[in-house]
């Protein structure tokens, strides 16, 4: 058996993790991108990310990335300063083992430590029952669904709405 590794991401991960977010783009519905990013538009996001100091890690199974999660800004105006949304993608092969749910955990515990309050899932497709179902797990709740936002592969999308809050919340006031 082959111990799962949650770690930081690395530039070095980033040609698996465009691969893996390749995938997604072409046949899922978690994402409402059409075209797939390349490297270069990958390691731009990326770069972002790690400028704004938010947390993004990569889940490695015997020397591959299989997985990677991140948080980001929820929305660029100040008063959101506190809250984020997170992305968690997984290779096809690895769904339901329970890789997406470690991630996912690593990144709320990452994002509490930071001082984040909130966590928001906007979650593509209201059919994505894996999402879902891992978002409960990790104490998310149903906020909402937007019905018929997106069009992709022919037919109208959902996004579902969840939320969790990040150590106190909104029960006292943030420090900064």
């Amino acid at each position: 058996m082959h111990t799962l590794e949650i770690r930081p991401t690395t530039a070095a991960d980033l040609p698996a993790i465009t691969g893996i977010y390749e995938h997604a783009v072409r046949y899922g519905t978690a994402t409402f991108e059409l075209i797939p990013p390349d490297l270069a538009e990958m390691t731009r996001r990326f770069g972002v990310l790690m400028e704004g100091g938010f947390p993004y890690f990569s889940a490695v199974l015997e020397g591959h990335v299989i997985g990677y999660a991140y948080a980001g800004a929820y929305r660029p105006r100040p008063a959101y300063r506190f809250t984020v949304e997170n992305s968690v993608y997984l290779q096809p092969a690895t769904h339901r083992r329970g890789v997406g749910r470690q991630l996912l955990q690593r990144l709320i515990a990452e994002c509490e430590a930071r001082g984040y309050r909130q966590m928001i899932a906007v979650i593509g497709d209201s059919a994505n029952a894996g999402s879902i179902g891992v978002h409960t797990r990790c104490g998310f709740q149903m906020i909402g669904t937007h019905p018929d936002v997106g069009f992709k592969f022919g037919r109208w999308l959902d996004t579902v709405m969840m939320q969790r809050a990040l150590g106190d919340g909104g029960t006292t006031l943030p420090a900064g």
